[in-house]
């Protein structure tokens, strides 16, 4: 079939699938896992809707790699995609604009991600698909370019510093992680990013960005022999290379237990956090995930919506979030309130967390939380990017090829007495870290100068 009849039958299939509710796997899609080159892990789903391919090239090259130069993870892959081989960064993007693909490039906490999105017809994926190659194998890191890249991210970590939401995040992780390579901001500091040059983002580059140092996930218009040589391609771009070494345990106490920074602003920022959860740690992280949802996570009808918002009209935005990473990463609260309130919305989400912990969920909380989070499910694999998104954690952190067909019987299996040993073990109110940013903070014990 002609690609343009191929589209115009995907246009009336998605139709269709808006007009009739599709009946989804309950237990999620089929993923193919091999190895490839130099042990990198391969994750695939085939995907036939649509004649499109999402590819992600996942590297453990985040912030926590900075090695004491905050800001070169990030800064690295800001400039991967600024030219590559004989292309500038105009030719570059010219070139994939011409084949109908798009490129993009970031660097979280953990890893660093390229991915690519093509049309599944074979000479625009083999096109699109050589000029990924140059960009993971040949980037040209011109000093003009890194430098450009190096000012846009000194402008935005300024900007970052007059938000007092950011500087509470910021000092958080901090407090949290102490001298841990978490606590390294993937923005970078003023410091870091001011020692950052073309060679240090090269030599980074070289270190981190090689095949035993990476990953790959695929989905889309292909079958299994056709991923497999699109994986072997990106691979083989790039030097063997080793494994970045791993990390070192998050620190077992937090480096200071509450952070007050006067801050001129309306309202003051109020997070709170510490580590709680590790990828692979399932027997806690199905039930975390479920008071996680009771406590904030589960917007309007979470607690800390109705206890901040509706009772007491402290805050329009109080949540909060379970962030699971390859070592123990943090479960965050978040509030927003008016200058004056900081101390009373404290009092409030103290006195939640503390209930959460010592009086559990009830088993109409659990009945609850356990239907959403298993229904809002499907959403997150309903279309080739979401399903590229769920291969990436897979991939980077080695998970099984069932990971995600097990969600919702894991789910399902979450009781009151899993969610006790999971609140025992992990939610330690000691090792709970607070942070305040706002105007007049009482007791502040540090100045208006984010680490």
């Amino acid at each position: 079939m002609r690609l343009l009849d191929r589209l115009r039958a995907a246009t009336v299939a998605a139709t269709t699938l808006l007009a009739v509710p599709a009946q989804a796997d309950p237990f999620g899609p089929e993923v193919q896992r091999w190895d490839g080159r130099e042990g990198a892990a391969i994750y695939f789903i085939e995907a036939r809707e649509l004649p499109m391919v999402d590819v992600r090239v996942i590297l453990d090259a985040g912030s926590a790699r900075d090695r004491g130069t905050p800001g070169l993870a990030g800064l690295t892959a800001r400039t991967l995609d600024q030219g590559a081989g004989d292309m500038d960064a105009g030719e570059l993007a010219r070139r994939l604009e011409d084949v109908g693909a798009r490129l993009n490039t970031s660097a979280g906490r953990h890893q660093a991600e390229v991915h690519l999105r093509s049309l599944s017809e074979s000479a625009a994926l083999d096109a699109s698909t050589e000029l990924l190659e140059q960009v993971l194998g040949a980037p040209s890191f011109d000093d003009a370019a890194v430098e450009r890249e190096r000012r846009r991210m000194q402008q935005a970590l300024r900007a970052e510093r007059q938000s007092a939401s950011r500087i509470a995040l910021r000092s958080l992780y901090a407090a949290m992680y102490g001298d841990h390579p978490y606590a390294t901001p993937p923005s970078g500091t003023e410091a870091g990013l001011e020692s950052l040059d073309a060679a240090r983002v090269a030599a980074f580059h070289a270190e981190h960005y090689v095949a035993a140092n990476a990953s790959v996930a695929i989905v889309g218009d292909l079958d299994r022999e056709e991923a497999e040589a699109l994986a072997a391609r990106l691979l083989g771009a790039m030097e063997a290379g080793e494994p970045a070494p791993s990390l070192p345990a998050p620190p077992s106490e937090p480096k200071e237990t509450e952070v007050r920074i006067d801050f001129p602003a309306s309202q003051t920022a109020l997070m709170m956090g510490l580590p709680a959860i590790a990828r692979g740690e399932e027997e806690l992280e199905y039930p975390l995930r479920v008071a996680n949802h009771v406590l904030g996570g589960g917007g309007l009808v979470s607690r800390l919506y109705q206890s901040m918002r509706e009772e007491r009209g402290l805050s329009y935005a109080s949540s909060s979030s379970l962030n699971i990473m390859p070592l123990r990463g943090p479960w965050l609260i978040r509030s927003t309130v008016e200058a004056g309130r900081g101390e009373e919305a404290l009092e409030v989400l103290r006195g939640e967390i503390e209930r959460l912990a010592r009086d559990g969920l009830d088993s109409e909380e659990i009945d609850a939380a356990v239907r959403h989070l298993t229904g809002a499910f499907p959403l997150s694999v309903a279309n080739n990017s979401a399903l590229a998104g769920q291969l990436s954690v897979l991939a980077t952190n080695r998970l099984p090829a069932d990971h995600l067909a097990r969600y919702i019987p894991r789910m399902e299996a979450v009781d009151e007495q899993a969610i006790r040993r999971a609140l025992d073990e992990r939610l330690d109110l000691a090792r709970m870290v607070t942070v305040l940013v706002g105007p007049e903070v009482e007791d502040a014990d540090v100045e208006m100068d984010p680490p």
